[in-house]
């Protein structure tokens, strides 16, 4: 049975904003708040394969520009993420 996409959002807004890293948790889960609610399946997939790294301070140096994206996670979440600006 598949979740439906609705707990699939929350589970993984929880999930961005507890990390483990306090810069990730921020950045993540403000973005994943902003953005989480109007992705699709498709944008769902590529935002947990992301997450799924478990490489926190790596998302975030992927995410600010210092270290290169791999070509298995430049999506276009990736783009957005980087796009992405904490609100002050």
């Amino acid at each position: 049975m598949s979740e439906p996409i609705e707990i699939r959002r929350k589970r993984l807004i929880h999930r961005s904003l507890y990390t483990g890293m306090k810069e990730t948790d921020l950045l993540l889960g403000g973005f994943a708040q902003a953005y989480l609610p109007g992705f699709d399946a498709a944008m769902l997939d590529q935002y947990e394969k992301l997450l799924d790294t478990n490489e926190d301070p790596q998302i975030y140096a992927w995410a600010i520009g210092r270290d290169p994206v791999p070509l298995a996670h430049d999506t276009p979440v990736m783009k957005l993420l980087q796009a992405y600006k904490l609100p002050l």
